[in-house]
């Protein structure tokens, strides 16, 4: 019998991540999640991505998280995926999790769930979001336009100030060189 190396006995493996599930299925989307054993010192996680029946892979990895959840984007319609997760440590990855099989559903489906009048915790979000986006933007244009506007003041009333200085300066230079019988200045020229 041939001895173990002392370093490989005190290696920990991991153990495959556990309640692996696809939650908020769509068409073209959907989100994986799954649990860690007890006891397991994970930094992050591996996800391997593929159609049923097709040899192509997406492979996902993160590292320093702990998030135990991953968008899965760009998935075609009505088509079955599999999907593994493996927990990643310092000292390498976990085996595969058990394979997890799902079909997307029709595009048509997941919008004839809904009603026309029911609005979903996603768009209310959206929208909510897209809103505080709004108004930000609408806030700075306003502190722009009334910076703008402040500045415009401001160079007016300079203008102003200084356009009644050069009409009396002016005012003064005429009536110096006027005379009683010709107010706006200057002699009488003779016609030779």
């Amino acid at each position: 019998m041939e001895a173990i190396h002392p370093s490989l006995s005190k290696i920990q493996y991991l153990s495959p991540p556990v309640n692996v599930t696809i939650k908020a299925l769509k068409a073209n989307s959907a989100v994986v999640t799954w649990d860690i054993p007890e006891g397991d010192s994970v930094i992050g996680f591996a996800i391997t991505q593929q159609k049923k029946d097709v040899r192509m892979l997406r492979f996902i990895q993160e590292v320093n998280t702990t998030t135990r959840s991953c968008a899965l984007w760009d998935l075609e319609e009505e088509t079955d995926y599999i999907v593994h997760v493996q927990s990643i440590s310092m000292s390498g990855t976990s085996p595969l999790s058990e394979p997890l099989r799902f079909r997307t559903p029709r595009e048509a489906e997941t919008q004839a769930s809904k009603s026309k009048d029911e609005v979903t915790m996603e768009e209310v979000g959206q929208s909510t979001q897209l809103r505080a986006g709004e108004l930000i933007i609408i806030v700075v244009v306003l502190i722009m336009w009334a910076g703008v506007i402040a500045l415009f003041c401001r160079q007016y009333d300079i203008i102003k100030d200084n356009e009644p200085n050069n009409n009396k300066d002016k005012a003064k230079n005429s009536s110096e060189c006027s005379t009683p019988e010709h107010p706006t200045g200057g002699l009488l020229r003779s016609k030779v």
